[in-house]
């Protein structure tokens, strides 16, 4: 790539991943089917050859030159969507589907409209509707307001997901910075002239949850054990959801963290250095430590309350041999879940408070809130040099010198040398965030989690 990239540059991209999102999003099918019927619907945008690359280009250009401008002193930010208004069903609307509301007039796609009509279409509410013909060039059509389910992929949430169809989207969140995908998939962003593509999504790979698997096991031996001694008809637990709401919790916190503009270290320990890191040891000095007991369990006893909650509210009309999984914790309306969903709501929000102070916040793999303004020995070993992760195992890395980053980076590169089996969340005060991992040989490796979506910036 060149030092500096424009839009043209972003619009090759485009070009060349377009017949390949389409194929994706057609194979989908089963229960993604709205997207595949999305696209056998959409013959303009889909079965077709994509628009020209100068009005790509042209699109992408007056975008980027949008973002540049203010509107009555307020930044210009806004999702747009490259798809006709037939394309979207009428009857629909928030919070499952799209409300697509179609202008008399279309507009004319510049600068200055998409200026005048961003406050209109909230960046996290709605998108801006535009078309492209070979007659009329490009249009803005009208406002689709999606409302903010979509957003449960990057924050957390147990809703039913709202999904974008797979036509181009454009999300402008700052000044000369353009992300652009395929429904909610990312496929390259544009940011200080430089291009680059979407980083790995760790919440994906094998190695996190795996991490955490010891753990899993023992919250559903306990949830097996209060289902036999019930006494009542519950129903069967699939273990997924175990895995999924510890996700949410750790999807919610980064949020928290990203919101803060603070900066913050998360060191997750495994469960046998739990009693070592609450006295004298070489790994760690936590200023503000939490006294053993319930309190301090909470995250694992709302996991619990949670895996309870659904077999029960599901025995009656499943029975002892139904299972429910996270699709029944998805949709349900039972009161008690709400509140518990509730809770660990406010548990992410209670560690990012914590992550405030200066210092790392210390957590078990069980999730135990061990406490906070953890320092890190400055006398365990140096690490020169840590591994940038190319795929989500980690298999494919390349080295780089840890010279270029700071203190919170080297000192946590150093705990994870020292101790392998712990996971650490770097959240920066731009809101990157990066996933940190040991190994037994001593290498150090990491997994950038920023540019997953057009949120993450």
């Amino acid at each position: 790539m060149t030092d500096l990239a424009h839009p043209h540059d972003l619009a090759g991209i485009i070009r060349d991943h377009w017949h390949l999102v389409h194929e994706e999003a057609v194979a989908l099918g089963g229960g993604q089917a709205e997207l595949a019927d999305f696209c056998a619907a959409s013959a303009t945008t889909w079965e077709g050859e994509p628009p020209p690359r100068e009005a790509l280009t042209e699109l992408l250009a007056m975008c980027f030159q949008a973002s540049l401008l203010r509107e009555e002193q307020r930044p210009v930010t806004f999702r747009l969507i490259l798809a006709d208004p037939d394309h979207f069903p009428c009857e629909q609307g928030p919070p499952d589907g799209l409300h697509c509301l179609p202008f008399l007039q279309t507009r004319p796609l510049n600068p200055l409209e998409l200026r005048r009509l961003s406050p209109a279409a909230d960046f996290y509410r709605s998108l801006l509707g535009v078309s492209w013909s070979e007659d009329g060039g490009l249009r803005i059509w009208g406002i689709i307001h999606s409302g903010l389910r979509w957003l449960q992929n990057i924050y957390g949430g147990r809703g039913r997901t709202q999904k974008l169809p797979p036509a181009l989207v454009v999300s402008v969140t700052a000044p000369g910075r353009l992300t652009v995908g395929f429904g909610s998939r990312v496929v390259a962003r544009l940011e200080g002239g430089q291009l680059s593509g979407p980083s790995l999504n760790a919440f994906e790979s094998h190695w996190l949850p795996a991490a955490f698997a010891e753990v899993r096991t023992e919250i559903l031996a306990t949830h097996a054990a209060a289902r036999a001694a019930s006494g009542q008809p519950w129903a069967q637990l699939d273990g997924q959801v175990i895995r999924n709401v510890a996700r949410y919790l750790i999807k919610r916190l980064i949020s928290a963290l990203r919101s803060a503009q603070h900066g913050a270290t998360i060191l997750i320990l495994p469960t046998a250095l739990e009693r070592d890191c609450c006295g004298p040891n070489a790994f760690i000095d936590v200023k503000y430590r939490f006294a053993p007991g319930e309190p301090r369990q909470r995250f694992r006893t709302l996991i619990l309350g949670i895996a309870q909650r659904l077999a029960e509210s599901h025995g009656a009309t499943l029975g002892e041999d139904g299972m429910v999984g996270w699709q029944e914790y998805s949709d349900s309306n039972d009161e008690k879940l709400t509140a518990l969903d509730e809770a660990i709501y406010e548990m992410a929000y209670l560690i990012a408070g914590c992550a405030e102070v200066d210092g790392a916040v210390v957590l078990t793999k069980r999730f135990e809130l061990l406490g906070f303004g953890g320092e890190i020995s400055g006398a365990l070993p140096g690490v020169p040099t840590v591994r940038e992760a190319l795929d989500l195992e980690g298999a494919r890395y390349e080295e780089e010198s840890t010279e270029s980053v700071g203190t919170r980076h080297r000192s946590a590169y150093r705990f994870c040398r020292a101790v392998p089996e712990a996971v650490v969340i770097i959240v920066s005060q731009d809101g990157a965030v990066r996933f940190v991992k040991g190994a037994e040989d001593g290498a150090v490796t990491y997994w950038d989690q920023s540019s997953t979506t057009s949120l993450d910036v």
